[in-house]
């Protein structure tokens, strides 16, 4: 027996020999198998850090986008709001030049200037209605023309006036609450 166990003997010094070697190996490779490890783990958190920065980013550009958009839709309310009457007084202009033409005729009776006085009424509770709403009569004769607010039609030479002033209003223009609505037609002096 004492044969038999020599060769055991052998395997098993073969064996526990192999065994070290291959632990001594596989000790060199479990420490390249954890810088690897340790490489594609820093790699993932690196890469998972640029995503969570770029879903920030997103985040914080779409909470801005809702800001704007909030703001937008307060700011178009108030104009809503502020100029909800400006079709009604662009529809109201030609009355309001048909008053002022109609006052315009010298009454030569009576009964004219009656009339003429009840137009004027009307006119008076009209302008008040409307001016309430924000209408106000652009300024123009005597006053240095502005394009903004003036729309000249004619020029003309006056040696009294200074270059650039406003002459005469040939139609009356109207603003609401700085908006123009229709700007004066007007000559200007040259």
């Amino acid at each position: 027996m004492s044969k038999e166990n020599e060769p055991l003997k052998t395997e098993e010094a073969v064996t526990s020999a192999e065994v070290e070697t291959e632990a001594a190996a596989t000790g060199v490779e479990t420490e390249i198998t954890e810088e690897q490890s340790a490489e594609e783990t820093n790699d993932e958190t690196a890469a998972l850090r640029e995503e969570l920065e770029a879903e920030q980013n997103k985040y914080l550009r779409l909470l801005a986008d809702y800001d704007n958009f909030k703001r937008r839709v307060v700011k178009d309310r108030q104009e809503a709001e502020k100029f909800r009457s400006q079709s009604l007084l662009s529809d109201l202009l030609p009355v309001l030049d048909n008053f002022e033409r109609a006052l315009s005729v010298e009454a030569k009776s009576e009964e004219a200037a009656s009339l003429q006085k009840g137009l004027e009424m009307v006119r008076n509770t009209l302008l008040e209605a409307v001016n309430r709403e924000g209408l106000e009569e652009v300024k123009a004769v005597g006053e240095t023309f502005d394009p903004h607010v003036h729309q000249a039609v004619m020029q003309e030479k006056d040696e009294n006036a200074e270059p650039g002033t406003v002459l005469q209003e040939l139609q009356k223009g109207y603003t609401l609450k700085g908006r123009v609505l229709r700007p004066a037609m007007v000559k200007v002096n040259e």
